[in-house]
């Protein structure tokens, strides 16, 4: 019995799905839910050089949108051999900042904050050489 079906159980809950809006709000994530990148998966090769620029790009931009430093990372790890679902996915990356221009760190003087962190990782999570992906979170303020 998987630990899903035992909490449902337990506790009165119902299943609603993928989460697409909370209080009102939209949810959008650079990257899709539970998509693994491969080195090579037989599709097509596709333009390495492009794919280079985006990536760089990207990197360049995290300064400033922490939310997008884990896609723009993975992304990098894929700089050789790229291939169209490489792209497609830096593609996704790119739709997701077009969509959230607005978002980004704002530092003030003078304002006391706290910083927390938080990490985790995923055992192994890389099809291809079987490494873990570590990640982690942080909050200012």
């Amino acid at each position: 019995m998987s630990f899903k079906t035992e909490m449902m159980k337990k506790y009165e809950m119902t299943d609603l799905g993928l989460l697409h809006h909370i209080l009102g709000l939209a949810i959008a994530t650079p990257l899709a839910m539970n998509e693994k990148l491969l080195k090579k998966d037989g599709s097509e090769q596709a333009d390495e050089r492009v794919y280079k620029q985006i990536v760089g790009s990207l990197l360049y931009l995290t300064a400033t949108r922490p939310d997008i430093m884990f896609a723009a990372s993975h992304l990098a790890r894929y700089m050789h051999g790229t291939i169209r679902k490489h792209m497609g996915t830096a593609k996704r990356v790119l739709r997701y900042i077009q969509g959230t221009l607005d978002y980004g760190i704002a530092y003030e003087k003078g304002k006391e904050t706290t910083l927390f962190g938080y990490c985790d990782s995923d055992w192994s999570g890389c099809e291809d050489d079987m490494r873990n992906t570590s990640g982690y979170a942080f909050n200012l303020g």
